[in-house]
C-alpha cells in the first residue's frame, strides 16, 4: 500500500519507530554510517527508516536491533 494510502496512525507509528531507532543509535554513540556498516542495510534505506519514510521489513528490524545491541522489542518501546 503506498504511503499516501495508509491511515495516519500507521504513518505516526512509522515515524515513532524511526525516531526510536535514531535515539538508540545516538545513545550508543554510533553514526548512521556505523549503523549501515553493522547492519548491511543500504544507506538510503537506513536513512528512510530513521526518517519514518519507509516500511521496514522484520529482517531489517532484527539487523538494526543486533547492531544497536538491544532486543527487537526495544525498537518499538516508547522513548523514556
Amino acid at each position: 500500500m503506498p504511503a499516501k494510502d495508509q491511515p495516519p496512525w500507521i504513518l505516526d507509528q512509522r515515524r515513532a519507530l524511526g525516531d526510536r531507532i535514531a535515539a538508540l543509535r545516538l545513545h550508543r554513540g554510533l553514526t548512521q554510517e556505523d549503523a549501515v556498516e553493522r547492519t548491511g542495510i543500504a544507506r538510503s534505506t537506513y536513512q528512510r527508516i530513521e526518517r519514518g519514510q519507509s516500511d521496514v521489513r522484520f529482517s531489517q528490524l532484527l539487523l538494526i536491533a543486533q547492531a544497536l545491541e538491544v532486543h527487537v522489542a526495544e525498537l518499538h518501546r516508547p522513548h523514556s
